[in-house]
Order: structure tokens, then C-alpha cells, then sequence
């Protein structure tokens, strides 16, 4: 095996903060021999990664990180590095990044039926590994993860542990588990700050220039991942990003998608692909009124940037009903990728005409300030106001803050 990799491996270990572990550990079945690991840019994957390494009960000579944007393993063959690394006596190999390999699922495979080595990997393109997934028959146990949660924020703004909750405690529960938690701090004393700049742990390393480092996050995704993934020319990547701009500005309820193609000059059927790929990129969330299967060439019901950050890094104001509603879908489907096997949540979180959102086909949201009634939700049963602007709710309102605290 090279020096090169070796070191690199050693020092990017050795290099990595084991003080804030995120909700990944708690997920993970460490026990599997192949695991891949998904998510958008920016969660902390490769730090979940190297604490796992590190916090390993092996001499470096038994476990080895290799990154797919480390240069050098692009002169390698990803399976030969592997059989060359059990051949002397390695145990953990950690690839991350893996996507970028070309036929990495065909050295995976190989890994698996031939070497005596647990692997885990890494992508930030969730549709690449999907397939993958596929490709991988039982081989792999997949796992999807989100950015940082508003409990997960609170924990690394005020060194401080928080519990989260499951769903149905908190729309059980939710004034105890409130009464509970503002003994404790003031939510508003950071919940807008979360919304602007709380969704990345980069956040903590580089606070100055924060929503730089997001604009950048979402061009790499376009500009490499999507462009990469799905052979998309060059002179295309313009479009997806005009249209992230033009979903930034647009309200959810008010989609036009005639309007959308004609403002950056396509046609229907490519801009429902542009819509998928941006989705896949976890640049969007995209809800439907029902479950549509694999058919990408349905209109969505709503389009939201995936999380509350990406719009005010994209909006120079962004309107504040649809900022409750990013941060509410968002922290749902992570939390739903807990309880659904890591597939995609199309059929677990809904638009419904009744209400704003349908969760796993029984509980239905409206989402609103303070002074939200339930007028358009009174005669559904199961039927929640997610109130903003309030620190208890009563009865059926419940705070939108406190389903930051689902994972």
C-alpha cells in the first residue's frame, strides 16, 4: 500500500475533534461488514467517520481512512488498496466520499464476497448510493442522515445535553415535555439564529463567512455531484441553479410549473428531471398530495429548499410562513429517515388540501403563527396546529420549535 495513503489516513485521524458526536452513533449498527452512510454536503459525515476510526480500539496499521478526493486514490484501484490493506492484517477500511469512484459498487461487491474486512462508505449523492444499494443486493446496510437538528445546534452552542423525542410523544406530551425544556433555556433565544445559520456544523468552525461556505456547499453539489451523476453538460448547470433561486423567491402554495420552464427556458418534462436531480441532491424537498411511486413527471404539490438555511443564504428576505414550513418538513423527514429503513419518505410525509402535511397517513399539520386557529383542520381527527411564536402550546398547538427536538 502507498506511504501516501497511510499518512494521510493517520493524520486526518488523529486531527479530529472527538468532543460533540452527532445522532449518527446512536443509528448505526457497527456490527454489519458493509455499511454506506448518505447525505447532503455539510452534515459531518466525514467527521462521524474519523470519530468512529478514532475512538476504535485498533493500531492505525488495522484501520485506514481513504477519501475519493484525495487525489492520489484516483491512480488506485479502489479493490486492490483493500486487498493489499487485509493482506496486512487490516480490519476497518473507511471510504469516503465513495460515489466519485468510477464502478465503485463493483469493488464493493468484491470487498465483500473476498476480503475479510468491514467497510463503510460514504456519499453525499443519496441517488448514486441508492442504486447502488440495488447493485449491492443484502450486501449493504444503508443508512441516510440530515444536518443538525435545532436540539443537536443547542447542544454544540451551549455545551449541554438535550433528550429528543418521538413523534407521538410530542404531540402526546408536548406541554410537560416544553414546561421541561424552558426551565432549562429560552428556545427564541436561538431559534431564529438556527434558522439562518444553524443547520451545518461548519457553523462552528468558520462563523464569519458561514452562508459563503453554504453557496459553495450547493454549487458543488451542482456543479460536481449532480453534473457527475446524472451527465449533465456544463452549459445546463445555469438552470438548476436559476431554478434554486426562483423556488427561493416562490412561495409553495403559488407553483407554477408552465411559469418556472418558460422563466429559464425549458421544457416541462426537463424541468421535472431538474426538480428530481435537485432533490436527490438534497437541495430540495418535494412533497406530493400521494404517493407516486417512481414516476418523476407528476407535478409536486409543493417545492421547498431542503432546510431553512439554504434560503436565507439564496433569499435576501425570505417570507416567514414558508421559513416555518422549510424548517418543519425538514425536521420531519430526518426524523422519518429513523423509523422507515433509510428509504425515501414519499408516502410518510404528504400535502394534504385539508391542513398543510399528512404524516405517515395519520396526523395532519397546520403550520402558522401564534395565532393559528384550526379552523381549516377542526373536523380532521389526528389534527395538530404547529404554532410558531409561542414556548408552551395547549391542547392540540404545539410549538414549531419543539419538533427540532425529534432527533
Amino acid at each position: 500500500m502507498h506511504d501516501q495513503v497511510k499518512q494521510f489516513s493517520i493524520r486526518a485521524i488523529e486531527g479530529v475533534d472527538l468532543s460533540y458526536k452527532r445522532y449518527f452513533f446512536d443509528e448505526v449498527d457497527f456490527n454489519q461488514k458493509l455499511i454506506g452512510i448518505t447525505g447532503d454536503r455539510g452534515i459531518g459525515k466525514t467527521t462521524f467517520l474519523l470519530q468512529y476510526l478514532k475512538e476504535l480500539d485498533l493500531p492505525h496499521s488495522k484501520k485506514l481512512y481513504i477519501s475519493a478526493e484525495y487525489l492520489l486514490i484516483s491512480t488506485i484501484s479502489l479493490f486492490d488498496l483493500a486487498e493489499d490493506f487485509e493482506k496486512y492484517g487490516g480490519e476497518v477500511l473507511v471510504i469516503d466520499e465513495i460515489h466519485q469512484i468510477p464502478d465503485f459498487e463493483k469493488h464493493l461487491k468484491a470487498m465483500y464476497d473476498f476480503l475479510n474486512l468491514k467497510v463503510v462508505f460514504s456519499g453525499s449523492s443519496a441517488i448514486k448510493l441508492q442504486h447502488a444499494k440495488a447493485d449491492l443486493s443484502r450486501r449493504a446496510l444503508m443508512y441516510q442522515f440530515g444536518g443538525l437538528s435545532f436540539r443537536e445546534f443547542l447542544e454544540m452552542e451551549l455545551n449541554r445535553q438535550f433528550s429528543s423525542f418521538a413523534l407521538e410523544d410530542v404531540l402526546q406530551n408536548h406541554i410537560d415535555i416544553t414546561i421541561e425544556i424552558t426551565k432549562q433555556i429560552k428556545p427564541f433565544e436561538y431559534f431564529k439564529a438556527y434558522l439562518e445559520y444553524g443547520y451545518y456544523p461548519f457553523y462552528f468552525e468558520t462563523k464569519s463567512n458561514y452562508l459563503q461556505r453554504v453557496n459553495e456547499t450547493i454549487n458543488t453539489t451542482i456543479e460536481h455531484d449532480l453534473a457527475y451523476i446524472f451527465n449533465i453538460e456544463p452549459k445546463y448547470l445555469i438552470k438548476l441553479k436559476q431554478l434554486v433561486a426562483l423556488i427561493c423567491s416562490s412561495k409553495p402554495y403559488e407553483l407554477n410549473i408552465s411559469k418556472l420552464a418558460q422563466k429559464i427556458e425549458i421544457n416541462r418534462n426537463t424541468l421535472y428531471q431538474y426538480i428530481y436531480y435537485l432533490k436527490r441532491g438534497k437541495v430540495f424537498n418535494i412533497l406530493h398530495h400521494q404517493a407516486k411511486g417512481d414516476n418523476i413527471f407528476v407535478k409536486p404539490a409543493k417545492i421547498y429548499l431542503a432546510n431553512t438555511n439554504l434560503a436565507f443564504a439564496y433569499c435576501s428576505s425570505p417570507e416567514i410562513g414558508t421559513i416555518r414550513e422549510i424548517f418543519f418538513v425538514n425536521q420531519m423527514q430526518n426524523y422519518l429517515l429513523l423509523s422507515k429503513n433509510r428509504s425515501f419518505l414519499d408516502d410518510q410525509l404528504l400535502a394534504t388540501k385539508k391542513g398543510d402535511f399528512l404524516v405517515k397517513n395519520r396526523y395532519t399539520f397546520e403550520i402558522g403563527g401564534k395565532n393559528k386557529s384550526f379552523e381549516q383542520i377542526a373536523d380532521i381527527p389526528n389534527s395538530f396546529v404547529v404554532a410558531d411564536d409561542i414556548e408552551v402550546g395547549v391542547g392540540n398547538k404545539v410549538p414549531l420549535w419543539l419538533f427540532g427536538f425529534l432527533y
